[in-house]
């Protein structure tokens, strides 16, 4: 426990201290975004670029490592559980500071859950907030403790707390009660408005050019040394407009970090990485996935004769295992993603270390068994080779994607080609990406889409409302009032019993036997995991990209600059 030198506080200052990290202070980062944020509220933020550079802003009470996958310290320095894991009591570190300088305790913690909770803030968080439609109430009990009381017992809860930003009640409690909070933290605030417990707070925004950050001095972490973190001086993100361009300035030396690059520009930068002074990094699969999903929706009430026409087929359980069986994957890997993707056997991906089912077998292509599933499920062929439904009708169908994604487009045209071994004409569609959602949430005028998803975390009950078949994002068939088939209200049985169980081996054993039904009944047919590739410039010390969430910026305050041949880092 450090002392803080002419603190007015009576408390002492409770770094987190890491025990293994040293570096050079000072220098600056910079970083490309694909687009402006929109927001600097983590209250309010939806969109990946806003939260990329809230979360250098904010911190949460417990963290989820993004290296292990594993909860570990923050705000909170303890935490005790009870028996029935329905109440957590958190101890707060004491005398930490927000950016301003002000003292933060257990009532700006009350305060931000009340925020995320109410209803009119309309946060996309609330929804973690609520088990069995009822939410988590919170309670000051010290000064320096808060209890979190659950309805239910809930196994994931203490990766709950990962990105929740505590709110400065100083700051945002008047505009709160004003019912403005939503109007809080625009990009054009004054810097010193916006405040948080994160490495870095506000310097300026200049828009359309670059959005930079300050080191906080007041940040609660420190090195082996003693040393407050974070190391460097500044983080400052510029605005490209799109991948290509990102690679371009990565690859003049205009930025020091590389995150999302895709497979042709990854080999593109690798060529001549050396010359160019920065190290390029493949770290296999990470959490996203993509999958080719059909229509099950019940389409009778809805004036959509030909998709209504297509359902015999579609809905067919040894139609959609063929068409499993034809995809090449390993193909698609190879093509698409340069071989920087992992074929998948089910549908959680292999970067997922804790939770995937390694004993599903893997899919391997084959035409022969594909059509062998098809006759022994009364499908024919034509003389000129189509295939046939078992009431005659020619198969085909379309695969709606999103045209601005060149890597699923390229994918649904390899799928294409694949099914034509079985007499299949299947036709890909290209839309505009809200149309696409529009037709799979909404009006439901689709026969089959490929899409692709990437999980927060790597826990399962983030992702619930894919898997119950209630959830708004069970793709093929969402929002139901009651399961419409056996198999879903079994998987909705066993999410929902997982959810409650305490016991990591029970819940794996549960988590199993879903993605088995899944692979089973093939509402979703999982392809490939795209690898994690990024890049770095050389000399960046504490450089440790991870697989989950937040590749490259996750652990920001320990980058440092490191000592080069002829002077110091940047």
């Amino acid at each position: 426990m450090l002392a803080l030198a002419g603190s007015a506080f009576a408390e002492q200052e409770e770094r987190l201290v890491l025990k293994q990290l040293s570096g050079n202070p000072g220098g600056s980062l910079k970083y490309s975004l694909r687009s402006e944020p929109k927001t600097l509220n983590p209250v309010t933020a939806t969109d990946a670029v806003s939260k990329e550079v809230i979360q250098r802003l904010n911190a949460d009470l417990i963290h989820i490592n993004r290296e292990t996958q594993q909860t570990e310290p923050a705000l909170a320095k303890s935490w005790k559980v009870s028996a029935g894991g329905r109440a957590y009591v958190l101890e707060l570190r004491r005398g930490l500071r927000f950016s301003d300088g002000a003292p933060m305790d257990a009532r700006d913690v009350v305060f931000s859950f009340q925020v995320y909770l109410d209803e009119k803030t309309h946060s996309p968080q609330r929804d973690l907030l609520i088990l069995n439609g009822k939410p988590i109430t919170v309670r000051q009990t010290g000064t320096f403790q808060v209890a979190f009381d659950l309805p239910e017992p809930y196994a994931a809860a203490e990766r709950l707390f990962d990105g929740f930003a505590i709110l400065p009640r100083h700051v945002l409690e008047g505009v709160w009660k004003a019912g403005k909070l939503a109007d809080a933290w625009g990009l054009g605030s004054p810097p010193s408005q916006v405040v948080g417990m994160g490495p870095f707070r506000l310097k300026e925004y200049v828009p359309g050019e670059r959005l930079a950050l300050e080191r906080n001095p007041y940040y609660w972490k420190a090195d082996r040394n003693g040393n407050r973190l974070p190391y460097l001086a500044e983080a400052v993100f510029t605005f490209a407009g799109s991948e290509d361009m990102e690679t371009l300035r990565f690859q003049s030396g205009e930025t020091d970090v590389i995150s999302r690059v895709g497979a042709k520009n990854f080999a593109l930068l690798a060529r001549d990485q050396a010359q160019r002074g920065y190290a390029m990094r493949a770290l296999g699969p990470g959490l996203e996935y993509s999958f080719l999903f059909f229509n099950l929706n019940d389409v009778s009430h809805l004036s959509l004769p030909q998709v209504s026409a297509r359902q015999r087929f579609l809905g067919r359980r040894a139609f959609r295992e063929a068409v499993s069986r034809a995809i090449d994957r390993d193909a698609i890997a190879r093509l698409v993603y340069l071989g920087y993707a992992a074929p998948l056997a089910g549908p959680v991906p292999a970067g997922n270390r804790a939770w995937v089912n390694g004993s599903l077998p893997k899919p391997a292509p084959s035409v022969a068994a594909a059509r062998g599933l098809l006759a022994a499920d009364g499908f024919s062929w034509s003389r000129d080779g189509a295939l046939l439904d078992p009431a005659g009708a020619r198969v085909e169908f379309s695969i709606v994607t999103s045209a601005g994604n060149a890597d699923r487009v390229q994918m649904a045209t390899l799928i294409q080609s694949d099914l034509k071994e079985l007499g299949i004409d299947a036709h890909v569609v290209g839309l505009e990406f809200r149309s696409l959602l529009d037709r799979v949430l909404r009006t439901k005028d689709y026969d089959a889409c490929l899409l692709s998803l990437a999980s927060g975390d790597a826990d399962p009950n983030p992702d619930i409302n894919v898997w119950l078949s209630s959830g708004g994002t069970h793709l093929w068939n969402p929002g139901q009032q009651t399961p419409a088939t056996p198999w879903e209200a079994e998987i909705d049985g066993l999410m929902r019993r997982q959810m409650v169980e305490l016991r990591y081996a029970e819940r794996k054993r549960l988590f199993d036997r879903v993605q088995a039904i899944a692979m089973r009944e093939l509402p979703v047919t999982p392809l490939v995991s795209p690898a994690i590739l990024v890049g770095a410039r050389q000399g960046l010390g504490n450089f440790r990209p991870a697989a989950m969430g937040d590749h490259v910026l996750w652990n920001i305050e320990e980058l440092n600059w490191q000592a080069r041949p002829g002077g110091a880092g940047r």
